[in-house]
């Protein structure tokens, strides 16, 4: 969980308690003030998430394996290994939902004059052929049973997110009745970026050299993160405005795979960080009015 100020983590460990872990973090838009403009910040949160979500991931995993938290403390492997691990994640994503899709539109566009001469229906199969695959991964991810329990207890964070945004108690009966579903989910963030891609890539020329569009392609990303993340934020601000729900729907649409049902002890680690979070926070607000 986050709050402005902090990063909690809460892990079930292997006798049933609940290890946490309140971490004083200021993001960089926080801490730089100049750099919280339009676009850019978006570029900015997303490796930052990116970053704070992997170092979280495997501090849960050293702890459910046991003697955890010592391990976590040796700064330097624990800082490479995170490091290392994002951009591996990162070059992964980018071979699987930026070259491939644009390899296999290159070859069907050799065969299908109408995809060749027409550049926006060149980038509509662009962002099909990387939806589907995306769709595809997500899918034979969950069912494998350990990301299946990563996706309860996605499901578990929503619905704690969901408890305290309607204003009410923090408790697992309340949690429970809430939706897993949730307009600011990364999950809508990507889908996003891939349909938003159709429109930035076709003001863009078409460069005939593969490898020269793709790494143009490439670079006209963080122009595309940047431009999603203000339409995600807006969208969950105007629920009732129709053009941005449309906008916001596939992405909820798709957390009903990267979101399960979780049981009442996900709940309670959910909320346990939920709780921990507004804590520290409230906590730290009062020690510096006092100061």
């Amino acid at each position: 969980m986050r709050s402005p100020n902090f990063n909690i983590i809460s892990v079930r460990t292997p006798d049933g308690a609940i290890s946490e872990k309140s971490e004083f973090y200021q993001n960089l838009i926080h801490r730089l003030k100049f750099l919280n403009i339009p676009l850019l910040r978006g570029v900015i949160n997303m490796f930052e998430m990116m970053l704070i979500g992997t170092k979280a991931l495997n501090f849960s995993s050293l702890i459910s394996l046991g003697g955890g938290e010592q391990k976590e403390e040796n700064g330097f492997w624990v800082n490479f290994s995170v490091i290392l691990s994002t951009f591996l994640g990162l070059g992964l994503a980018i071979a699987l939902f930026k070259f491939v899709p644009l390899w296999l539109t290159s070859i069907l566009s050799n065969y299908i004059p109408s995809i060749e001469a027409n550049y926006l229906l060149f980038n509509f199969v662009d962002a099909f052929i990387k939806t589907t695959i995306f769709v595809g991964y997500i899918s034979l991810m969950a069912l494998i049973p350990d990301i299946k329990r990563v996706f309860m207890y996605h499901g578990a964070e929503h619905k704690s997110i969901m408890t305290y945004e309607n204003g009410l108690e923090l408790t697992v009966e309340n949690a429970r009745k809430q939706t897993r579903f949730h307009p600011r989910c990364g999950t809508s963030f990507i889908l996003i970026v891939f349909l938003l891609s159709i429109l930035v890539f076709t003001v863009i020329p078409k460069n005939p050299d593969f490898i020269a569009n793709f790494f143009t392609r490439l670079l006209a990303l963080p122009l595309i993160a940047g431009i999603s993340y203000e339409l995600l934020k807006y969208s969950a601000k105007l629920k009732d405005n129709n053009f941005l729900g449309i906008i916001a729907a596939p992405g909820l649409l798709m957390q009903k795979i990267t979101t399960q049902e979780p049981d009442d002890k996900m709940l309670e680690v959910a909320l346990n960080s939920l709780k921990l979070a507004l804590k520290s926070e409230e906590n730290y607000q009062k020690q510096k009015h006092v100061l």
